[in-house]
């Protein structure tokens, strides 16, 4: 064993000797190693477990438990695998306890025993069960350790147009001690795929955005809260629950779950949010850092999965006044499918388990599994925003250039939040620019402290760094952070605000919009680009109606609809899926430009549709939510060709495309 971890060890130690030494890009820091699955195996991952002799135990939604032998690929050669188990119902966790393997699946959490030792589990037993409705949407998750020997685990609410929870203790997490015995933990989940403990017992779940979800956010869950969606509520009177709210305590007025929380005892905000479609748009798996500085420069901050973005992010954490804050930064993008599991390899790399049937991602592939590692390099990156009693103390990997770092042209500072409803997300609402009015370099020059006025509680804060170099004149590999604000640091002292001011900036020049940015459908702009009702000249007929949906997996559900050039067309967008949705209509082979584009409107994204302002887009719908339509009118190109109708949600256009052929 120990001749195993040293040969695993030696191999990363001369990677990163190997290491580029002034690396500009991802790829550079942080390699992506892809195990070759072999064809036929449908490797769509639910949950992947560690085996301290090396092997790698993967979960897949197919019911199907598959060993793999050699997963660090060491010496060059390929891994291989072999079926442990079969049968499962979409098991969606794994993990190794007491030298055997636990899966949880749709209705109960299972312990597979190897009684023979023949590598094939030959006894299923059920530790513990849960009723089911039949709905698609009762996936379960874990189970997870914690340090005192008990687990949890996690129940998916039903999906009814709305959450729901249709069978008991749908939408907790569930405690469970070795003996089998249940404690209710907490509740208000939606869809809590991911969720971790830290070394201290701590528990943290990641949630995505849906109803009662403004956006991706990660909470801490301890025993009593209730997280925010009402849904599991309808059992908070059964006998063992630790929460007491009932539905009907739950406030629908739209404010940010910040305000209503200082109203409702109970109901447990965020620790950080993850603004949607700018950090991610489907958080999953939580893992700390405890490597040992094996995995860089992050040691003890956390890694959060996004499934729909198939990338990683990364989390600091800071407890003040009793309650946890901290930040979500950018990490690392480009993995095959999209992530939903992730775990520490014994040689300090990171194993990522993906799938993306039903779950569309980025990501080209279907499933994989993918390993993570540190070439050595280190990055010039933000290490960790900390708040402080006049604003935040900003440090960084590698010393900063004082010049750059103090000159307030190479900063932007934002807060803004979400709307706390039933409806399925939100927009970013009261959006305020905050002008630094001094800024203070360490002597070392690896830290920062930035003042701000107007820090705003149960605010995101976006800093936006652009012009921050190093010494060697490179530029932050990722150069922003969101940072949610729960409670203000009165300990440290403040800066002198006289001896570190720096010049005014002009606000109107920084501020991209102060005004509140809850747009709807009703109150969006209607233009020449997006009209909604018939011209007039059409009297009272259009040439042509059409009529596009969508199907799950980013997929409109007509791939190709004909017009006549020049004719008058209704189209009839109906978004039936359960994410937003909008459909632009641009002009032939410039379908990336404008998705691109889209992306790149970033915090105004939302106010504007996610429509860039361009030439190339001819006609165009708003963002609908789930389970609502919009009618356009538009006469059709004149001249023939095949345009191309896509949806620009950030992250859905690269797959969610259709030809509109002009004849």
């Amino acid at each position: 064993m120990k001749k195993y971890i040293n040969l695993i060890l030696l191999t990363a130690f001369c990677t990163a000797a190997l290491a580029q030494t002034s690396p500009k890009i991802e790829e550079d820091y942080y390699k992506i190693v892809t195990l070759p699955v072999p064809e036929g195996v449908e490797l769509e991952v639910g949950g992947v477990a560690v085996i301290p002799d090396g092997r790698l135990a993967v979960a897949t939604r197919r019911g199907e438990v598959w060993m793999i032998n050699n997963p660090y690929m060491l010496s060059g050669t390929a891994p291989t695998f072999s079926r442990f188990a079969r049968g499962l119902h979409e098991p969606l966790g794994l993990e190794f306890i007491d030298n055997k393997l636990w899966a949880t699946q749709r209705g109960e959490v299972t312990i597979l025993h190897d009684k023979d030792n023949n590598g094939k589990a030959d006894d299923y037993e059920s530790f513990y069960r849960f009723p089911l409705s039949g709905n698609y949407h009762q996936y379960s998750y874990g189970p997870l350790p914690l340090p005192d020997g008990n687990m949890v685990v996690t129940l998916n609410l039903d999906w009814i147009g709305k959450g729901a929870s249709q069978s008991k203790w749908r939408g907790w997490m569930l405690k469970l001690s070795p003996d089998g015995k249940m404690t209710p933990w907490a509740t208000g989940l939606r869809s809590p795929a991911g969720f971790g403990v830290l070394k201290n017992g701590e528990i943290f779940y990641a949630e995505n955005q849906g109803d009662w979800v403004g956006s991706g956010r990660v909470t801490h869950l301890e025993q009593g809260d209730f997280a925010g969606n009402p849904a599991g509520l309808l059992w908070s009177e059964e006998d063992g629950s630790p929460v007491k709210l009932k539905p009907e305590d739950i406030p629908d007025t739209g404010e940010p779950m910040y305000d209503v929380a200082q109203n409702v005892e109970g109901l447990k905000p965020p620790a950080v949010w993850f603004p949607h479609t700018l950090m991610g748009i489907s958080t999953a798996d939580i893992i700390e850092n405890r490597t040992d500085g094996r995995f860089g420069p992050f040691e003890g901050q956390l890694f959060v999965g996004d499934q729909g973005h198939s990338k990683i992010m990364r989390m600091s954490l800071e407890k003040i006044n009793g309650v946890y804050q901290g930040a979500c930064y950018a990490f690392r993008e480009g993995f095959q499918s999209g992530i939903l599991r992730m775990r520490w390899g014994i040689d300090g790399s990171m194993f990522v388990g993906m799938t993306s049937r039903g779950w569309a991602a980025t990501g080209k592939d279907k499933f994989g599994v993918q390993r993570l590692e540190w070439t050595g390099a280190m990055p010039f990156e933000i290490n960790e925003v900390k708040s402080m009693p006049d604003g935040f103390e900003i440090s960084f990997t590698q010393p900063v250039d004082a010049e750059t770092a103090r000159n307030v042209a190479n900063m932007e500072l934002n807060s803004f939040t979400y709307k706390y409803h039933h409806t399925y997300g939100s927009p970013t609402i009261n959006i305020k620019n905050h002008a630094p009015k001094a800024i203070r370099v360490a002597e070392d020059k690896m830290s920062m402290r930035v003042v701000i006025d107007g820090m705003r509680l149960g605010y995101i804060h976006e800093i936006k760094l652009p012009g921050i170099k190093n010494a060697n004149g490179n530029n932050l590999l990722h150069d922003f952070a969101y940072y949610t604000l729960n409670q203000i640091n009165d300990k440290p002292a403040k800066v002198d605000v006289k001896k570190y001011a720096i010049a005014a900036v002009s606000t109107a020049k920084m501020d991209h919009s102060m005004h509140d940015m809850a747009t709807e459908v009703a109150a969006a702009p209607t233009t020449a680009k997006r009209t909604n009702e018939m011209p007039k000249a059409w009297n009272g007929k259009a040439d042509q109606t059409v009529t596009i949906g969508t199907v799950p997996g980013l997929k409109f559900d007509t791939k190709q609809i004909e017009v006549k050039a020049g004719s008058n067309v209704k189209l009839i967008f109906n978004n039936n899926d359960d994410m937003l949705h909008n459909l632009l209509i641009v002009k032939p082979q410039t379908v990336d430009k404008v998705g691109t584009a889209a992306l790149n409107l970033g915090l105004q994204g939302e106010t504007k549709g996610y429509v860039p302002n361009m030439d190339e887009v001819l006609y165009h719908t708003w963002i609908l939510r789930p389970e609502t339509a919009e009618a356009i009118y538009f006469t059709a190109p004149t001249t023939p060709g095949n345009y191309t109708y896509v949806c620009t949600f950030p992250g859905h256009y690269t797959l969610m495309q259709g030809t509109l052929v002009v004849k």
